[in-house]
């Protein structure tokens, strides 16, 4: 791996608040978090999994499995779609209330690089929160042995629903 790319768990600290770290409203956030992906047959579909997640941000991996590629063998650009929004809808929702959900009303994803490796990762990161809407970005590496390649990178906007708890 060379020395300007980031680790594999390492969170990009450009994105972080000028505080440092956000503070999460729920001090239960992080069950209710993970609870929410776990109820997300999407993920389970394509097996993917939520390895980090932390006030404002969130990693979800995903192996390689060929049921997940394209005509050429690479990641499908909607599943790498998939594991971007979920990371990063999820690290919005570490900052909401418990009484509130959270969806996304958009996003914009640049593809950089075939998606092929052993294995996916969507790292986001919450760039600015907010009572109803929060901007999130993304960044989507594929993983070979000790080598990462940005893949793909995403800029998304989320709307809180307030009083309208996930289920």
């Amino acid at each position: 791996m060379s020395s300007s790319a980031p680790s594999p768990t390492a969170f990009r600290s450009s994105f972080a608040p000028a505080s440092g770290a956000f503070e999460p409203v729920d001090p239960d956030y992080a069950a209710r978090v993970r609870g929410s992906f776990n109820r997300q047959q999407a993920m389970h579909l394509i097996g993917a999994e939520m390895t980090r997640l932390e006030p404002g941000r969130c990693e979800i991996r995903l192996p390689y499995r060929s049921a997940n590629t394209q005509q050429h063998g690479f990641v499908h650009g909607g599943i790498v779609g998939m594991i971007a929004d979920s990371a990063g809808g999820y690290a919005a929702y570490t900052l909401y209330p418990a009484d509130a959900s959270i969806l996304t009303v958009e996003y914009k994803m640049n593809f950089l690089a075939p998606a092929r490796g052993d294995t996916l990762v969507a790292r986001a990161e919450v760039v600015k929160p907010g009572r109803t809407l929060t901007v999130v970005r993304a960044d989507v590496f594929a993983i070979e042995g000790e080598r990462e390649i940005l893949c793909a990178t995403t800029q998304q906007t989320l709307i809180t629903l307030h009083g309208k708890a996930d289920r």
